[in-house]
């Protein structure tokens, strides 16, 4: 996604004036075929399938997702072999066991609280899953899968899962719909209050899926937008759009971990709050 643009765009509007908005847009939406990093007129057309009117067709994000599963399946793979090993722990296991220690003690274990450690594996997939999204964007040839709305919309939804699986399990169904309002109302605020409290239920979850969506579509085309300047005006403005393009590059690095952070808190606060409700 932060891919300088494709050098066929270019060749495409020679003709005419560089459209950056429509350089843009091609590099951050989704598509049905995969780019090759610096040979753009090489490009993989991915299957699309319709079932009963469904589409369910492979896009770019959706290869994404995959190699993003893959890698977390084969790095914790190999570094859950290595632990009962005997084998001194390296640079990639000891950064690694450090984030899991410390999503599952500061971020899980204080949100929660009892019975934490039963959605720590949750968390933590949550947390690495969004990271390496966000990380992947950065790569030339890649894409952010995080900045399409739907896929943060699926994982805004596995939340509201949890959450709700989190307070029944606790409570029981009937009870845990209950526990929406808080004791010691007086009767005519029952039901206004459970009406806000339901709201609210659906309305955390699509907080958590708008506000990644949005932080990782807005880096990425302040971004492309800092590199279309090159196109636009020409060799004067390499210098400035190069700089200000590494700056934000950068300063994606760090946006995009404390999103991957932002999402797992919350999530961690939020079945916190349906496990144990403070009334």
């Amino acid at each position: 996604m932060t891919q300088t643009p494709a050098t066929h765009e270019a060749g495409g509007h020679a003709e005419g004036a560089f459209n950056p908005g429509e350089s843009i847009m091609h590099h951050i939406r989704d598509s049905h075929e995969l780019e090759i990093p610096f040979f753009p007129e090489v490009r993989i057309p991915l299957p699309e399938w319709h079932v009963f009117g469904v589409d369910l067709s492979i896009t770019k994000h959706v290869v994404m997702m995959w190699i993003v599963s893959a890698i977390l399946l084969l790095v914790f793979g190999w570094v859950g072999r290595r632990v009962g090993s005997g084998h001194v722990p390296g640079r990639l296991r000891s950064a690694l066991e450090v984030m899991v220690v410390y999503i599952r003690d500061e971020v899980a274990r204080k949100a929660i609280g009892p019975g934490a450690d039963r959605y720590v594996g949750y968390l933590l997939t949550t947390f690495f899953f969004i990271l390496l999204c966000n990380l992947l964007g950065l790569v030339p040839g890649m894409s952010t899968a995080t900045g399409n709305i739907s896929v943060t919309a699926s994982l805004a939804i596995v939340a509201f899962l949890m959450i709700q699986f989190a307070g029944i399990r606790e409570y029981g169904f009937f009870k845990h719909f209950k526990n929406l309002v808080p004791s010691g109302l007086p009767g005519w605020l029952v039901l206004p209050m459970f009406g806000v409290e339901f709201i609210s239920m659906f309305v955390k979850p699509f907080a958590l899926c708008v506000r990644l969506f949005a932080n990782m579509m807005a880096g990425h085309v302040v971004i492309l937008a800092f590199i279309s300047l090159i196109f636009i005006l020409g060799a004067v403005a390499v210098p400035v759009a190069i700089f200000f393009a590494l700056f934000v590059h950068l300063l994606e690095l760090l946006i995009g971990t404390l999103q991957a952070y932002i999402f797992t808190m919350l999530t961690a606060s939020f079945i916190g709050m349906s496990a144990h409700p403070a009334h």
